[in-house]
């Protein structure tokens, strides 16, 4: 295909070419040739209602089909010429058709519109792009619950405001972010369901009055209805906006996780060991093991963040209904989505490999008096006593043991008595990490049953 100097499929209307800065500035055939298998697939789905209808002839349809199949096959092998002065995807495939078939070329557009044509291939491809973010975060919660049913019982120390609060569980800690995941799948396919209505024969903005079969095509395509408003359905990008919404929540939760990860493999840590695959050294320092593509992923999630408020910022302003502005709609959504996936397959990566050190872990967990909590429950169950009074015997039991540079569970029986009388011996029994972990029975809590309670049911979730 030659690049030509004025667009013919405008018709007559224009005489002169662009110059060339309008050319780039109006072309979108850099970025949205993407949806060409799905511009081809709407494409054939028409062309077979143009003919159930008797719009155009049986034997000029499946010519169509026949030639966009080829056009298919030049692209997905490289033999394409793609062309800027035809603009984009849409003119680019129906050019290349007409060189392979001729005149029956021209009546594919026929009761359609470049608008309903471009909000059918962007709804298929984001659609199409759900689908995969699905298989990734399911792949994703496998490995954390992986992590988590080796690691249902090991010890380590549950954090608020990144100081030690309690203990907890290594495998609780993993089902924290397989719930978070869990959400991140139910709005995806909340929002697939939501966007799985077909634009195509919305036309322009109007409708058409030729006799079309809109059902027809929507099924074909595997939408479960058409677009109820010809305005509405040409105009719409909701159904990117609730992907680059979904995926910036996501992304949120693939950060979270990556700073801990970035924090746990330090020196200072030791929580877990990363593997080779997912660090690399210093050019400098021979000891570095540096946490690489977690950091990455932490900072390409601004990425996602920032098309999400990009597509944002061109709908705002838009009057009814198509407006050229939305051709800026696909390459914040092309963007994020890559980077969303590369997210997803990179964490999926890490979380398989990662070695958590379970000694570190545990020994982690002991320090803090992070078995507070556990002593001023045993004050409450043992002694009727209120929580906010055995809340302040608990501070100065602390502040003790904190004097004389120990834990809670190295005071002696008489150092606590020596705060409150009435304490007995039985209170060593809540002072392990081990006993306060087990001893977490709640639904939900972080007891090593519970856990395994919750592997087993995401298990049979994602069954």
């Amino acid at each position: 295909m030659t690049e030509k100097t004025s667009n013919a499929m405008w018709g007559g209307r224009f005489a002169a070419g662009p110059d060339a800065i309008m050319e780039a500035i109006n072309a979108s055939i850099g970025f949205d040739q993407r949806m060409a298998a799905q511009d081809i697939a709407g494409s054939r789905a028409h062309a077979a209602m143009l003919a159930a209808t008797g719009i155009v002839s049986d034997n000029d349809a499946e010519a169509m089909r026949e030639g966009l199949l080829t056009v298919l096959s030049e692209i997905e092998t490289g033999k394409f010429e793609f062309s800027t002065a035809l603009e984009d995807i849409h003119m680019n495939v129906e050019a290349r058709l007409k060189d392979l078939i001729g005149e029956a070329a021209g009546r594919l557009h026929t009761g359609r519109s470049r608008n309903d044509q471009v909000a059918t291939d962007f709804r298929l491809w984001v659609r199409d792009q759900v689908d995969a973010v699905d298989g990734a975060l399911i792949a994703l919660m496998r490995a954390l619950l992986g992590q988590a049913e080796a690691g249902a019982d090991w010890v380590m120390p549950g954090f608020t405001h990144l100081q030690v609060a309690q203990p907890v569980t290594w495998g609780h800690h993993m089902m924290a972010y397989v719930e978070m995941l869990g959400r991140d799948l139910s709005r995806f396919r909340d929002a697939r369901a939501r966007m799985n209505e077909c634009p195509l024969g919305a036309a322009a903005l109007a409708g058409t009055s030729f006799p079309i079969d809109r059902e027809m095509t929507a099924r074909e395509l595997g939408f479960d209805r058409p677009c109820a408003n010809s305005l509405d359905a040409v105009s719409d990008r909701d159904f990117a906006l609730e992907f680059l919404g979904a995926a910036s929540i996501c992304a949120m939760h693939l950060s979270r996780l990556a700073e801990e990860l970035v924090i746990w493999s330090s020196a200072q840590f030791r929580f877990v060991k990363m593997s080779d695959r997912w660090s690399t050294g210093s050019s400098i320092m021979p000891q570095k093991r540096n946490p690489d593509a977690a950091e990455l992923l932490r900072a390409k999630i601004g990425r996602i963040f920032g098309a999400n408020v990009a597509l944002m910022t061109v709908m705002k302003g838009l009057p009814l209904t198509y407006s050229k502005d939305m051709q800026e709609d696909k390459e914040q959504v092309f963007d994020a989505a890559d980077n969303l996936m590369l997210g997803l397959a990179a964490m999926a990566g890490m979380v398989g490999d990662m070695q958590a050190n379970r000694a570190a872990l545990e020994a982690a967990a002991a320090t803090g008096f992070s078995t507070a909590t556990d002593l001023a429950d045993w004050l409450v169950r043992a002694l009727d006593m209120p929580f906010r009074d055995a809340h302040h015997v608990t501070g100065s039991l602390v502040a003790l043991a904190e004097s004389r540079g120990c834990d809670l569970p190295d005071l002696t029986l008489a150092d606590m008595q020596s705060v409150h009388e009435a304490i007995t011996g039985d209170v060593f029994s809540v002072l392990g990490v081990a006993n306060s972990v087990a001893s977490r029975v709640s639904y939900g809590g972080t007891a090593p049953l519970r856990v395994r309670e919750q592997v087993a049911r995401w298990k049979a979730v994602l069954e």
